[in-house]
């Protein structure tokens, strides 16, 4: 087949190199650095002090906060703290979840949770500040999350959800959900410079201010408050470049813009943002344990040197809120254009001898949506009650596609197709008190998508479907009693499929192995999933500055989504029912003024529906995490904090039958951080403390490491080497 002509280039933008902004960071940090001279008033110049410092619990997960037990707000102070690799482990604050890497750091993380291998998103609904972020039919993986493009020194918090039991909460929740949401102001400017092993630079600069003001300069150092007048302007900057441990330099370079103008309080007031993402990177995929074990290749080799990807993306957002003494309102829209193209390499040899099995996934899409929800105080049966509903409006324009490429040069093209997706969701929910000690919360919510393809390549691929699903949702709340309260939770959730998996009526990568005998029939699956979930859980203080909560919980999927690292496509591939069980046990206490400690424990059962089901012997789930154990210990003191943690992920199946199985992983970072002046700081950071060996992920495929047949392995390893012990040094400037 030829490549189709009419395929839009991926453009790669330049980064700009740290260095260009050293100007503006010299302008930025000369006011805090040079001493003012003070007027000869006979008065003696203020001396600044520190502060005292005293920590505070960094979840907002106290008794009458949500209404799951697995339920949760987690405070932004929380990420000043934490050691952070990349920026997607911001997500690592919500208890039993776990974010890795398989690939370069441009591409979208891994995600685990509640024994889900959730790919790079599947079954996780992410959203930023009311963006939702992750990609139906996307060109790698269904559901692909990119969390690459957060700043997390402007996270305000983190909400979370597990389990299918919130009606706002639709396609991609069925295991759980994260709003991240950014501030509206700073306490005061920033300009932070780190520069760390392995190449790593980054430069951070942010500030908000009265756009009104700039011009009468800032008496208040920096500081805007929701209470001033008039509209608030917030800016942030990120520049960065990395190469990694790898053998292959990385050369990761990214930029990262955000402006936002917002005006009013959390109760009323509206924000407008536009934000603009960029990276690209060369990638070390998951290669061979075999060779790396016998000495053939090194802990940090590839195998193909051309593999990486480039992307970028640009959003405009807008939101409205009002909140009154009987009724709330909440509007929001969006827009956004994205796009990527990746070059991976999984099984090397093993189709195509001469060209290797290199292949590229490409994207071009425009993304239209918004929603509205209205909320009314009111009584029934004598009681009070709150009644909420909204309606959820998503559009993806999208042109994807799948090359077979040598090198990044085009060698065929096996698919490319022109898809619009259309998802309508809308719910309503009540909560009424009926005691002191007892509130229901019951929702319901509608699904409707709409799927239309037209294929460039393979014409009998073109065609249209729709489906669609109703979700009943339900949330008992008891107590509290002695400050601890229980729940009884139960819903239905869904996920969506891949538009090409829907209506594609011939397998394009049949057609794209050498010596291939012909097309193959597509294995159609449904455009919407269903899954069921329950729980039952407790949440206490009962013990004085201790907040803990218990879950036991049951979540069955009609189809489990999992990632075929062997597939032609490298992507998510529909498997047979699945049902998971487990439990989850967590706990964040202040104990001392000046001491947190956090502990948290998630223990998962997971087993495919049917014995020897997807073609293969026995029913575990291969890549479904059953053990997440996680500790973390913060300490503030004057001008000093520390913060430690160590997250431990338990060996997992990589095959049906369970007969090979990746090892455990245990990890530790640490943070070390100095207020010199109210104006200048520093924070060290030594990630991976103890320099353990591990792996980020593992997977178990076929795979040819030679042109030469007594190199194929057709059931091999492959696994992504965590990176060793690195040192970060940051120089933190406030204006």
């Amino acid at each position: 087949m030829k490549p189709t002509q009419d395929r839009p280039p991926i453009r790669q933008r330049p980064c700009w190199p740290l260095w260009a902004a050293a100007p503006m960071l010299a302008a930025l940090a000369a006011p805090v650095l040079a001493q003012a001279p003070v007027a000869d008033s006979g008065e003696t110049a203020p001396v600044a002090q520190l502060k005292p410092v005293e920590v505070k619990a960094h979840y907002d997960n106290g008794v009458g906060s949500s209404d799951a037990a697995s339920q949760g707000v987690v405070d932004g102070s929380r990420l000043t703290d934490l050691p952070l690799l990349r920026p997607g482990e911001v997500l690592e604050t919500v208890p039993g979840l776990v974010v890795t890497q398989h690939s370069g750091d441009g591409k979208a993380n891994q995600y685990f949770l509640r024994g889900y291998n959730l790919d790079h998103g599947t079954d996780l609904a992410s959203f930023l500040d009311g963006v939702p972020l992750n990609m139906p039919t996307h060109a790698h993986g269904q559901g692909y999350t990119d969390l690459n493009l957060l700043i997390p020194e402007l996270v305000d918090t983190i909400t979370y959800t597990k389990g299918p039991y919130d009606a706002e909460i639709g396609d991609f929740g069925s295991a759980g959900s994260a709003h991240i949401r950014y501030r509206d102001t700073l306490d005061h400017g920033m300009a932070n410079v780190t520069v760390g092993a392995y190449g790593y630079r980054r430069l951070l600069i942010a500030d908000s201010f009265l756009p009104g003001q700039a011009a009468k300069g800032r008496p208040d150092a920096g500081q805007v408050s929701e209470a001033a007048g008039g509209p608030r302007l917030l800016y942030a900057l990120e520049l960065e470049k990395a190469d990694g441990p790898w053998a292959l330099p990385e050369d990761l370079r990214k930029y990262n813009g955000l402006l936002r103008l917002s005006d009013g309080s959390k109760a009323n007031g509206w924000s407008l943002d536009a934000l603009a993402y960029g990276a690209h990177w060369n990638s070390t995929d998951q290669v061979p344990l075999s060779l790396i074990q016998s000495g053939q290749l090194c802990r940090f080799c590839a195998l193909d040197p051309t593999d990486g990807g480039n992307t970028h993306r640009e959003i405009l957002a807008g939101e409205w809120h009002s909140h009154e003494a009987d009724r709330y309102t909440r509007l929001s829209a969006y827009a956004q254009h994205y796009q990527l193209q990746l070059w991976s390499d999984f099984r090397f040899y093993e189709d195509n001898p001469v060209t290797m099995d290199q292949f590229s996934q490409w994207e071009d899409r425009n993304m239209l949506g918004g929603q509205a929800v209205q909320g009314w105080f009111h009584r029934l049966a004598g009681r009070e009650s709150m009644t909420e509903v909204g309606v959820q409006l998503r559009h993806d324009h999208i042109r994807v596609g799948l090359l077979n490429t040598q090198a990044r040069q085009t060698l065929s093209t096996v698919d490319d197709a022109r898809v619009s997706e259309t998802l309508l969701g809308a719910y309503a929910q009540n909560t009424t008190w009926w005691s002191s000690w007892f509130r229901s919360l019951l929702g319901l919510r509608m699904d409707r998508v709409n799927m239309n393809q037209t294929s460039l390549v393979l014409p009998q691929n073109t065609g249209g479907a729709s489906a669609l699903k109703l979700q009943p949702k339900m949330s008992l709340i008891f107590g509290p009693w002695a400050r601890t309260e229980f729940f009884v939770n139960a819903g239905r959730g869904i996920h969506s499929n891949d538009a090409r998996g829907v209506i594609d009526k011939v397998d394009p990568t049949s057609l794209s192995v050498a010596g291939s005998a012909g097309p193959t029939a597509a294995q159609a699956v449904p455009a919407l999933v269903s899954s069921r979930g329950s729980e039952l859980g407790l949440r206490t203080e009962w013990i004085p500055g201790l907040q803990s909560s218990l879950a036991f919980w049951r979540l069955d999927s009609d189809s489990e989504l999992v990632y075929s690292a062997d597939a032609d496509i490298g992507s998510t591939s529909p498997n047979g029912a699945s049902h998971r069980y487990g439990l989850e046990w967590n706990n964040s206490w202040v104990a001392e003024p000046w001491l947190l400690l956090d502990a948290n424990m998630a223990w998962t059962h997971a087993r495919y529906a049917r014995m020897n089901d997807n073609g293969a012997l026995g029913d575990a789930i291969p890549n479904a995490v059953s053990k997440v154990f996680s500790w973390a210990a913060t300490a503030r003191q004057g001008p000093w904090s520390a913060g430690l943690n160590w997250r431990y992920i338990g060996p997992y199946p990589l095959t049906q039958d369970g007969s090979q199985t990746a090892p455990s992983a245990l990890v530790t970072n640490f943070r070390l951080r100095n207020q010199i002046t109210p104006a200048v700081g520093w924070s060290l950071e030594v990630l991976n403390l103890f320099n353990r060996a591990y792996y980020d992920i593992a997977y178990n495929q076929d795979y040819q490491t030679s042109p030469s047949l007594s190199t194929l392995n057709p059931n091999g390893i492959t696994v992504h080497p965590g990176e060793p012990r690195q040192l970060r040094l940051s120089l933190n400037i406030s204006f």
